[in-house]
């Protein structure tokens, strides 16, 4: 993790990574958790035994499971002292490059794409590449905007 300590000096950084997260692990039961929350209980998801004839040998995370997982994954990464208060504002863009396999483990890659001074605090768009352990694909790469207030 990295610690900013004002959110005005994030505006010098547009442009580049700014940190890495830790590492979070996907398992089944968070899994289970998800489909049950959700209702979506499609078999590649929650059917172990059917999932290990599937395409990936073994049940995968949704995709809006993966996408729930980025504000966690971009609190382990980054922290701005100053910020008071923030909130989701949209996404951009998201995509899902790679399945993530129950017993994953993925972390967040942010990079400052935009910063725009709003009333209060500023507008951050980051582009948000959520790797997975071992794999050359990232899981999740998504154009994330949000809100925060010093």
């Amino acid at each position: 993790m990295i610690r900013v300590p004002t959110l005005q000096s994030l505006q010098a950084r547009v442009g580049e990574e700014l940190a890495v997260g830790d590492w979070v692990s996907v398992d089944q039961a968070m899994i289970d958790k998800f489909a049950e929350a959700t209702g979506d209980h499609q078999w590649i998801h929650v059917d172990r035994e059917r999932a290990a004839q599937g395409p990936f040998g073994t049940t995968i995370a949704h995709g809006f499971l993966t996408l729930s997982l980025l504000p966690r994954l971009a609190q382990s990464a980054l922290q701005v002292d100053d910020v008071r208060m923030g909130v989701n504002y949209g996404l951009n863009r998201v995509r899902f490059p790679a399945p993530v396999p129950a017993g994953s483990r993925l972390r967040a890659r942010l990079k400052l794409l935009a910063y725009e001074a709003i009333e209060g605090g500023a507008q951050l768009t980051m582009q948000v590449t959520m790797e997975r352990e071992g794999s050359d694909k990232p899981a999740c790469v998504a154009e994330a905007v949000s809100r925060r207030y010093v």
